[in-house]
């Protein structure tokens, strides 16, 4: 059964940093490139950055350089590492596979809050 699971949020200062970690279960995560996303209050949920399979990656330009997403030695477990975080990337964060018809994906996860803020 697929299951995500995101950890790894809170509230940090501007230019501080954290890492987030997903979890996933089920055989379609593992053969999938996965993503981070996010979506902030009032706003539609936007991709953040994605890996595939062989660890080739893609970045939003508002991250770009400041964000590294990786993959875990398990393949079922992705990472976010935020560094010089801004109070513009206040979101909640999810992971979940990538495809090119994304918006339409069914199952997510709870996602985690990240709060930039002083």
């Amino acid at each position: 059964q697929e299951q995500l699971v995101e950890s790894g949020g809170g509230l940090v200062q501007p230019g501080g940093s954290l890492t987030l970690s997903c979890a996933a279960s089920g055989k379609l995560f593992t053969l999938s490139t996965m993503a981070w996303y996010r979506q902030a209050p009032g706003k539609q949920r936007e991709l953040v950055a994605r890996i595939s399979r062989s660890e080739n990656t893609f970045y939003a330009d508002s991250v770009k350089g400041r964000f590294t997403i990786s993959r875990g030695s398990a393949q079922n477990t992705i990472y976010l590492y935020m560094n010089s975080l801004k109070p513009e990337d206040t979101a909640v964060y999810f992971c979940n596979r990538w495809t090119t018809d994304w918006v339409r994906l069914i199952y997510w996860g709870q996602g985690t809050q990240v709060t930039v803020s002083s």
